[in-house]
Order: structure tokens, then C-alpha cells, then sequence
């Protein structure tokens, strides 16, 4: 395990203090996924590419600050390149570079005015498209641009986000909180209210009608599915109902996020 790779500034990539608590960390990882995540565009949006490297490096810092002992060894890995506060054992600043061990430290974010919109750059050498985790590398072990290393991380990455995504829903009433996760009335009502905005906007237009037919079919389809959780009906839905559900979500933990 490790690496001689600087480690990226996660505190910073979730804007949080280095003393946040554990349960700051999730507050933050929330509203970070929600702005991020790429199924916020379409599929072809030249924003992709950027959304997906953003949406990694977030779930690479949850990945890395939510649990106890990764975090140690992360704030300990940082000091060894000369930054981070009390918890790190470096005294520099967050910003900029300093060496220790003949290294040079790079903060990702030095330079960007806008983390939350922003992406930095890959420190794995292979630009906003890159597959490269810091953090996987070092705590795994595993080479970060294996097939193998992909499908791990893939896997880490939709059971992180399934997690607090399905507890968002709950939070919401949008799933139900027997610990199944299914779908409740209102998580279809928000999606028959944007199917209907876009059948209502069809008029005495037959190839119109007949799209609106198609994704209602597809809706009914997913619906249909019984025992799936929330996560799972997500995955299924069309892109731009995913969009939506997301922004409607992501304006619902926004306005509520307080202190984060």
C-alpha cells in the first residue's frame, strides 16, 4: 500500500475545515455529488467529461474522509509533503507547495477561484478524462487504470452515493423508510408531474405523440418493477428524468444545508 503521489487537498474539494466531523463530511459529500454528478447533462453535453472527474474526486474524498482510519493515514500522508493542520502533523498552509523528503507538494485547487465549479487537474497525468485515484491507489493498492481498478472503484463510487442518496430520498418521503428504499407515491408523482409538463406541451403533433407514448411506456415499465429500491429505479429511468429528480433534490438539500 502507498504511494509517491502528493495527495489531493480533500478538505478542500468538499469546502470543509479540517476539524469537520463525521457527520459534516456526509452534509458536504451530499450537496457535492448532488452539484456534480453527471447525469445532471446529457449524455453528449461537453460537460460531461469535466462532471465525471469532478464526480471522482468527490467520492475519492468521501471515500477517504468518512472513515476513521483512512483519514488518519491520509492527514499523516499529507504531512509528509509539508501541509495540513494539527490533525495532518504539517504546520504549512493548505495552499501552494513546500517539500519534505526531496518531494513537492501540489495543492489541486492552487489557482482556482471556483472549487465548487471547477475542476483540478489529474495528478495522474491523464488529463479531465483520467480514471486515476490518489486514494485508491494508496488505500487499495491497486493500480488506478487496471480494468480491474475501474470496476472496484465504479462499484465503491454507486454504493456511496446509493447510500446517501437513498437516505436523501427518505428524507424527502420519496422512499420508503422500512428499509426496502422502494418508491413511494410521491417519488412517482414528482416524475408524472415532469412527464406531464412534456405531454401537455404536445399538441396535435403525432411523432410528438408518439415520443410521449414511448417514455410513458418506459416509465410505466420501471414503475412496474416491483422491489426495486429508489437506486435502482433511478439507474433505470431516462436521462432526463434522472436530471430532473437530481435537481429537484439538489434544490431541496441546498435550501435546507445549513452551516456545511
Amino acid at each position: 500500500m502507498g504511494s509517491n503521489k502528493a495527495p489531493p487537498n480533500y478538505y478542500k474539494i468538499l469546502e470543509i475545515p479540517e476539524t469537520a466531523t463525521t457527520q459534516h463530511i456526509r452534509d458536504a459529500y451530499k450537496k457535492a455529488a448532488l452539484r456534480s454528478h453527471p447525469d445532471r447533462v446529457p449524455a453528449d453535453s461537453p460537460e460531461r467529461a469535466a462532471r465525471t472527474r469532478k464526480f471522482q474526486l468527490v467520492n475519492d474524498a468521501y471515500y477517504t474522509l468518512s472513515d476513521a482510519s483512512r483519514r488518519r493515514q491520509y492527514d499523516a500522508q499529507r504531512g509528509l509533503f509539508g501541509v495540513g493542520g494539527s490533525s495532518a502533523g504539517g504546520r504549512s498552509s493548505a495552499g501552494g507547495s513546500s517539500e519534505a523528503g526531496g518531494t513537492s507538494y501540489t495543492d489541486p485547487f492552487e489557482g482556482v477561484d471556483d472549487p465548487e465549479e471547477s475542476v483540478p487537474p489529474d495528478q495522474g497525468g491523464g488529463g479531465t478524462q483520467s480514471t486515476y485515484s490518489w486514494a485508491w491507489n494508496f488505500f487499495t493498492g491497486q493500480g488506478g487504470n487496471t480494468p480491474g481498478a475501474q470496476q472496484s472503484r465504479q462499484r465503491a463510487e454507486d454504493a456511496q452515493f446509493e447510500d446517501v442518496f437513498e437516505e436523501m430520498l427518505r428524507e424527502e418521503g420519496m422512499a420508503e423508510p422500512d428499509g426496502t428504499n422502494r418508491p413511494t407515491p410521491r417519488f412517482w408523482s414528482i416524475l408524472g408531474a415532469a412527464s406531464g409538463s412534456v405531454l401537455g406541451f404536445i399538441v396535435a403533433n403525432v411523432p410528438g405523440a408518439m415520443a410521449g407514448a414511448v417514455a410513458g411506456n418506459r416509465l410505466g415499465a420501471v414503475r412496474d418493477a416491483r422491489g426495486k429500491s429508489v437506486y435502482a429505479v433511478f439507474q433505470d429511468l431516462p436521462q432526463d428524468d434522472r436530471a430532473r429528480l437530481l435537481a429537484r433534490l439538489a434544490t431541496r438539500v441546498f435550501s435546507q444545508a445549513v452551516g456545511v
